[in-house]
Parts: structure tokens; C-alpha cells; sequence
């Protein structure tokens, strides 16, 4: 299954820049091994719409421009379910078995993701109530995904 990672806005150069890279490098390595391939990271500029209800609809638009039919859909949103990195790893696995050909995780902009986009999704993922920046958004999904398919291939990285 290929995993591709939709972001609204651009990562700056910097630590944050380079420990997401790192992260989603072990994870273009490791994934593969149980099935599951690296496909890169689509970057959109954020919308420059009047409203943030305008900003939402145009930036959920360009992301529904690049969705095949069949894919699956994870919102990263902080209105979304909280799961273990282990429920993840398994929501994952489970997806490929189906024969779910690809995935994309999308961060949405400063606005968050449109209602249209929620409703569509088939996760609405959420990394806690607080609010993170972008680039940590970055940093904690490329360790998460490194750390599924760790998980699925059975390594001892996670400690439960």
C-alpha cells in the first residue's frame, strides 16, 4: 500500500525539517518489508481566501483534486480519535490486508480541514486536544509511521 503524507504549506529549512526527514527516510526503509511504500509528501500553499471558511473549501478542493478513487483518506485533526500507536499500527495493517492499494494522511492549514473533508475521511486522527505547529505535526506523523511499520513487522521498538 503507498502512503502519501498531503500538507497544506511548506517546511521551512531547519531541526524540525530535518528530524521529520530522518523519520520519514526509516520509515521509506522500513515499510516496505510489511508491505507498505513510501510516496512522498505533497506540499499546497495555503489558500489565500478572504475567510477561513474560503481558505478551507479551496485548500480541501486541491486535495480532492489529487484523490484516486479507492483511496483512503486520514485527516489529521484535532476533533479526531485519539489511538494508540498500536491501534494505528493496526488500522494500518488491516487496510493493507483489505487490499487497499493507497493511503494519504493529510495536515490540513492554519484553519484546520473543511466539514466537507471530514465527512469523507475514513479516519479523523488526532495527535491530542492541544494544538500542535505544522512542522512537529510532521515530525510526530513520519515517527508514527516509522513506528507502524515497525510494529507490523514485529521489532520490539514499541514497549508494551
Amino acid at each position: 500500500m503507498k502512503i502519501t503524507v498531503h500538507a497544506v504549506g511548506r517546511m521551512k529549512t531547519g531541526p524540525e525539517r530535518e528530524l521529520a526527514d530522518r523519520y520519514f527516510e526509516r520509515f521509506s526503509k522500513s515499510g516496505p518489508a510489511v508491505g507498505l511504500e513510501f510516496a512522498g509528501i505533497v506540499e499546497v500553499p495555503e489558500s489565500r481566501g478572504q475567510s477561513a471558511d474560503e481558505r478551507r473549501r479551496e485548500e480541501a478542493q486541491k486535495l480532492q483534486a489529487q484523490l484516486q478513487p479507492g483511496t483512503v483518506l486520514v485527516l489529521l485533526d484535532e476533533r479526531g480519535k485519539s489511538l494508540s500507536s498500536e491501534d494505528l499500527a493496526g488500522r494500518i495493517g488491516q487496510l493493507r490486508d483489505s487490499g487497499r492499494k493507497a493511503l494519504v494522511v493529510a495536515i490540513g492549514g492554519a484553519d484546520g480541514h473543511d466539514k466537507i473533508l471530514r465527512d469523507q475521511a475514513d479516519l479523523v486522527l488526532s495527535f491530542g486536544a492541544l494544538t500542535w505547529p505544522h512542522q512537529l505535526v510532521r515530525v510526530m506523523l513520519g515517527e508514527q509511521l516509522y513506528r507502524s511499520a515497525t510494529i507490523l513487522a514485529g521489532h520490539p521498538y514499541h514497549r508494551s
